[in-house]
């Protein structure tokens, strides 16, 4: 500790004297010293001195954090010119002046005014000066001096981190580095212990452990399982004075996770495994799954299945699950039951990352074995090959066997079979089959020059299950036999000119047949034998499938003879031999001396008839008019029916009907039935009008049916208002008489039977009192001189 009591300042009168040294008792600042030298002319023949400053500064020192209860004192400024009198004035400027540091103008006392902390400033640079309070002039030079503070131990230890998170491998040895902390203390390094950290664990022994001076936590245990305890919390504390009792301290946690090595091999839970699969579980089939358990994680916990022995490696499969690490049982190829009931695999897993370092703990692989029965099922016919080929003459007759198929059931059952055949493959019905059996037989004649091949498929069924069915393709080819006789290739065109020499060649013509005989084709030629020997021409098997027509004779006369037919047999050489005869026309045609036609018998038959290209085309062209003048004709006729047979400036288009029966009168019930105007469905055939030719016939709408016994008055105005509605009404006028005059007439009655029987001459002189409608009427019976 430092002594409390401050170094005071003397100040020296100013005088002249030699020079001389005087030393100072302690470290002084740079000014403490410092001479200021006069200097004086040398013309004025004096010797030079040094005046020496009248005061000595040494470094004040206080310590940090004071808590007594009057301010800390620093020290005191005092000159040799301070006469007490009160005079000289003392000012302190510098860091903190004022505010940390004040001092008393007179007496010159420096003091702390507030507590100091080190850890915020270690060292103070001040500067003081004496002036005279009269003159406002310094009596001495401004001087610097320092004060430093003093540390205490007032900080305890920090770490870099309020927690830590580390990890190490597993089954790390003992020692082993995990991770090192560090603590700082802001206290003064240079002074004391109080910035001398040690390290201790508080929490986490016996596992770990600290370096007291390096913070570097290490292993303390060998062999730490993960799988037993994968987290740690450990606390570390730091500590100043050295570690010593009354030291100050910090603490830190952390965390530290064993991280997974492939310490361990997978096991299975249980030796033996149990599925079951039908027989008709197609390839691919997944049957269960089996796993593995192993404790550690990650990729050290991967594990690949694998069938390694058993009975059904070639049967099954197993992959592996990547995201659940199990091992999935596929079906590999089609099971029997009837073959084979039961299978036994002999399942590994495997680690697929394994870690040579702990090899020596044994295989990281495990076994068991699985056990697969095979449940039966009903399965659909089986037959004996996967196709048919059946070969049939094109001959065969109808009703004839042309091949079996032959299917079972594969099921221990062995339930009947019934065949047919699919008329989608078949939709001529050439083919049929026997159902019980299998025998196919033909229904219809065969043309392999028509159809050589024919595809069709068979189905088998299980009789007691319909259900159950397969299908085979059977394909028949049409064997070729010799029904075919052969004929011309083509059209021969032969013509031979007028000047031409015997033995010349004419034409060579060649022959084709619809059969194919597996030998090939081999025609002959020769005439018909009523022609063996013709007089004008010959024909010449060239032993090629083709012949030579030859002259026989010289010179040809189109004007005797402008054609000549000649019959040619042709054979072939199958069995049936088949033969046709196909006659060649040979025109006689005008030629130059080189053989090339110029004009031929069809051309002289027109030249003499004096018809030229020019009058060829007049006669062309009255056809295309006459042809023209005839449509024209028939559509004008057309038209003409189209008009109405009445035309006349006051056709109302009134179509009234005439029915041209009077009736006995109301009294004659005998005449006319009244009960068809009660009938409703006596009027609903379609009236036309006859004095247009209908062109359309109209829907006539039906009525709503009227009930039995309704009034005829009721009936009429019924059909009236229908009519008034009908949408399909004919835009025109219509005149429907229906014969009902009404009831209670004032007219009474009109009839001229009644007046036979009226004696005298009848009054009709009332009809003028009808009014305009019944004028007529009256000028007709009403005067007397009336024819």
């Amino acid at each position: 500790m430092m002594k409390t009591h401050s170094m005071t300042v003397l100040l020296w009168s100013c005088m002249f004297h030699e020079i001389h040294m005087m030393p100072s008792q302690k470290r002084t600042n740079k000014h403490s010293l410092s001479e200021r030298i006069t200097g004086l002319p040398e013309n004025g023949g004096k010797t030079l001195h040094r005046t020496k400053r009248g005061w000595m500064w040494n470094q004040f020192f206080l310590l940090e954090e004071y808590t007594g209860p009057d301010t800390q004192y620093v020290g005191k400024l005092h000159t040799d010119q301070d006469k007490g009198d009160g005079n000289l004035k003392y000012i302190l400027t510098g860091d903190g002046a004022g505010s940390l540091f004040i001092i008393d103008e007179n007496t010159g006392d420096i003091h702390a005014a507030k507590k100091l902390d080190r850890e915020e400033k270690s060292l103070y640079v001040l500067r003081a000066k004496a002036i005279n309070r009269k003159t406002g002039r310094q009596v001495e030079p401004e001087s610097e001096f320092i004060i430093k503070i003093h540390d205490i131990n007032d900080n305890e230890p920090k770490f870099t981190k309020d927690m830590y998170t580390a990890s190490i491998p597993e089954m790390s040895g003992v020692g082993t580095s995990v991770i090192q902390v560090t603590a700082t203390d802001a206290d003064d390094a240079n002074y004391g212990n109080s910035a001398k950290v040690v390290y201790s664990i508080l929490q986490g022994q016996p596992y770990f452990s600290v370096d007291p001076e390096t913070g570097i936590i290490r292993t303390a245990l060998p062999d730490m399982s993960r799988e037993n305890r994968e987290q740690y919390q450990v606390v570390i504390q730091a500590k100043d004075m050295g570690g010593q009792m009354g030291g100050l301290s910090g603490t830190t946690t952390v965390n530290i996770t064993l991280t997974d090595v492939n310490d361990n091999p997978p096991r299975f839970p249980q030796s033996t495994y149990q599925f079951s699969s039908p027989e008709s579980a197609p390839p691919g089939t997944p049957l269960g799954r089996i796993k593995a358990t192993d404790p550690d994680v990650g990729e050290n916990a991967e594990i690949e299945y694998s069938i390694s022995n058993g009975d059904g490696s070639d049967m099954f499969d197993i992959t592996t699950d990547k995201d659940t690490q199990e091992g999935i049982i596929t079906v590999k190829k089609h099971l029997d039951f009837e073959n084979k009931m039961l299978y036994t695999l002999r399942v590994e897993a495997t680690n697929t990352h394994t870690d040579p370092r702990f090899l020596q703990l044994g295989p990281f692989k495990d076994t068991a074995f699985v056990k697969i029965s095979v449940e039966d099922t009903d399965e659909p016919p089986v037959f004996s090959r996967p196709w048919y080929l059946i070969e049939v003459d094109e001959d065969a007759k109808e009703g004839s066997v042309i091949g079996q198929v032959v299917a079972q059931d594969p099921d221990t059952t062995k339930n009947a079979i019934k065949y047919s055949v699919d008329r989608h493959t078949d939709l001529d019905r050439i083919f049929n089959i026997y159902s019980g059996n299998g025998s196919l037989f033909i229904s219809k004649p065969l043309d392999r020059e028509e159809t050589p091949w024919h595809n069709i498929t068979v189905i088998a069924t299980e009789v007691n299950n319909p259900k159950q069915s397969s299908q085979i393709p059977v394909y028949i080819q049409i064997l070729d036999i010799n029904d075919h006789a052969p004929e011309f290739a083509n059209y021969y065109e032969t013509f031979v000119c007028e000047n031409a020499k015997a033995g010349q060649l004419i034409q060579t013509v060649s022959a084709v047949d619809k059969d194919e005989p597996p030998r090939g084709h081999k025609f002959f030629f020769e005439l018909v034998p009523e022609f063996a020997v013709h007089p004008n021409f010959s024909i010449v098997d060239n032993k090629d499938n083709t012949a030579a027509v030859m002259t026989r004779r010289n010179g040809y006369s189109r004007s005797k003879t402008s054609t000549y037919l000649l019959p040619v047999i042709i054979f072939d050489n199958d069995y049936p031999i088949q033969s046709s005869t196909g006659t060649l026309t040979i025109r006689v045609c005008a030629c130059d001396s080189r053989g090339n036609m110029q004009s031929c018998n069809a051309e002289a038959l027109l030249l003499p008839a004096g018809l030229s290209p020019g009058a060829l085309v007049a006669i062309l062209l009255c056809i295309i008019i006459l042809l023209v003048l005839v449509v024209l004709f028939t559509a004008l006729k057309k038209q003409r029916k189209k008009e109405p047979l009445i035309i006349s400036k006051d056709d109302v288009r009134d179509n009234i009907v005439t029915y041209n029966d009077e009736g006995g009168g109301e009294e004659d019930t005998q005449a006319f039935d009244i009960g068809t105007l009660r009938n409703p469905e006596a009027r609903e055939e379609s009236k036309m009008r006859r004095d247009v030719i209908p062109e359309t016939i109209f829907q006539i709408r039906r009525t709503v049916p009227l009930w039995d016994n309704i009034d005829v008055q009721d009936f009429i105005h019924r059909r009236l208002k229908e009519n008034d509605l009908d949408p399909s009404a004919p835009p025109y006028d219509s005149l429907a008489t229906y014969a009902y005059e009404g009831n209670d007439s004032i007219a009474n009655s009109l009839s001229s039977l009644e007046s036979l029987t009226t004696e005298g001459n009848q009054d009709y002189d009332y009809l003028s009192d009808w009014g305009p409608r019944f004028k007529k009427l009256a000028d007709m019976y009403g005067g007397e001189d009336s024819d």
